[in-house]
């Protein structure tokens, strides 16, 4: 068990609600806290345990509990992909899983506890040594089930809580809605962020389109909410803005890009409401947030991810890795901060690896900042799209292809608004989009499906990918 319980959880008071779901299931801080112990008695620490979530309490709790226990969970979502899940067993071989009750009868291991709705059990694989520091681990694509995990370290889930904390001038009278998946790295810095201060999140899995999701904001008095660009699409098609709910103060953005016109359209509400618009940019890389725009400037400068956040710094490089000091100049993002993680794991062995990265990164996002020091991005050099603000890894999406149709010539590009799949096979067109659907758990009109005679490939025989057009 880690010797001081991180996220401030031992100062609240035992009878503080820490969470509440939708479901009308709550759990307190002195509950949590009795939980970490719990844990610690049927796991032994330093264990590797793969968490299946859901967004409810228990999700929360054997998250937390297992971290404060001085565990190592790999979070994942309860639905993941069952191929996707044996590829991810089979690679790290962890000795406990922990999935749903409910779904308990599909994975064939010993039960050990039933506690909060979840289920843990004991996979028979032998304990897997780790970095002292290694707190939890997450996918870098949620949807594609990479085997390239991040590793987080406690000093990162300190300074994201801080950081976040700071800037949202959270206190623990806040009642966040959190609809992000708890597997989700901003959705689960919500949980760090309210934590340190003693407030309650209020978790839902519900769609926004049902009506109990609407009664749950107004019956637990929701005080925040936040989402990534496809939340706000379908909150301004509900019409979102003509709704009475007076508790709502903030509302804040992350999650990629989100169209001008929309970020406008709710800045200017928040404006004219006396609320809040924040928007924020961020990465798995860095426990989620790296920076944020202040509320002065969400009119003036929409569009701008604005400056870093609280005890972190943002700097461009070009192409030289020489720092861009002027105005108006592009260059590749880079941070500094305690929030920068590890570095990657891509197999078990790489569980024991230290910190790779030292608390700087470079983005792999190109931008320019103004006269005011915020930032503007133009674009990305990685090879990734987030697609309603879940982050798909573009090679990934051509293993998928690959890995149903081995003698399909296929290639994927893209932008945060869609993904582009260029094949040379007219018969596959409908059945590549409806695999992707299918395995990334996204809606149809992500995709685009287009055929050309050949992929363009240099000598070498690598795609060159400048030569497709996204749009």
């Amino acid at each position: 068990m880690v010797e001081e319980m991180i996220l401030n959880l031992d100062r609240w008071r035992k009878e503080a609600v820490a969470a509440i779901d939708a479901q009308g299931n709550q759990l307190t801080y002195g509950e949590l806290r009795n939980f970490v112990k719990q844990v610690s008695e049927v796991i032994p620490a330093r264990s590797l345990v793969f968490t299946l979530v859901d967004n409810n309490v228990g999700g929360i709790a054997w998250t937390i509990g297992n971290i404060c226990a001085g565990n190592v969970p790999l979070i994942l979502n309860a639905h993941l992909d069952d191929q996707l899940y044996r590829s991810l067993y089979e690679l790290y071989q962890p000795p406990y899983v922990c999935v749903p009750d409910k779904m308990a009868e599909k994975y064939p291991y010993e039960s050990v506890v039933s506690c909060y709705g979840y289920t843990l059990m004991r996979t028979g694989q032998e304990a897997c040594p780790m970095h002292n520091d290694l707190s939890h681990l997450s996918p870098t694509s949620g949807s594609t089930g990479s085997p390239k995990l991040v590793r987080h370290k406690y000093e990162n889930i300190e300074a994201a809580a801080l950081n976040i904390s700071t800037f949202f001038e959270l206190t623990e009278k806040d009642r966040p809605l959190m609809v992000l998946p708890l597997y989700y790295t901003m959705g689960l810095s919500m949980v760090f962020s309210h934590f340190y201060v003693g407030a309650t999140i209020l978790i839902t899995n519900q769609s926004m389109t049902d009506r109990g999701f609407w009664q749950f904001i107004k019956e637990q008095k929701a005080t925040s909410f936040t989402g990534v660009p496809y939340s706000y699409e379908i909150l301004n098609l509900m019409r979102f803005h003509r709704m009475d709910l007076p508790d709502l103060t903030l509302l804040t953005q992350g999650g990629g890009r989100m169209p001008k016109d929309l970020n406008l359209k709710f800045a200017e509400w928040c404006r004219d409401s006396g609320r809040q618009w924040i928007a924020t940019y961020g990465q798995s890389e860095c426990t989620a947030r790296m920076a944020w725009l202040p509320p002065r400037w969400a009119i003036e400068k929409v569009g701008s991810i604005g400056v870093a956040i609280p005890n972190a710094e943002l700097s461009l490089i070009d192409m030289e890795g020489n720092p861009i000091t002027t105005p108006n100049t592009e260059g590749e993002i880079c941070y500094r901060g305690k929030n920068v993680t590890m570095g990657y794991a891509q197999t078990r062995e790489d569980l024991l690896l230290g910190d790779e990265r030292n608390g700087f990164i470079c983005t792999g996002d190109m931008a320019y900042f103004d006269e005011d020091g915020c930032y503007y991005i133009v674009g990305r050099i990685g090879r990734f799209l987030k697609l309603f603000g879940m982050r798909v890894g573009l090679d990934e999406c051509e293993h998928i292809i690959k890995g149903k149709y081995p003698k399909l010539e296929c290639a994927c590009v893209g932008t945060d608004e869609k993904m582009v799949v260029y094949l040379t096979d007219e018969k596959y067109k409908e059945s590549v989009k409806e695999e992707l659907v299918s395995r990334l758990k996204l809606v149809a009109t992500s995709f685009e499906v287009r055929i050309i005679k050949e992929i363009p490939k240099n000598e070498a025989g690598k795609i060159l990918y400048a030569k497709l057009a996204t749009k």
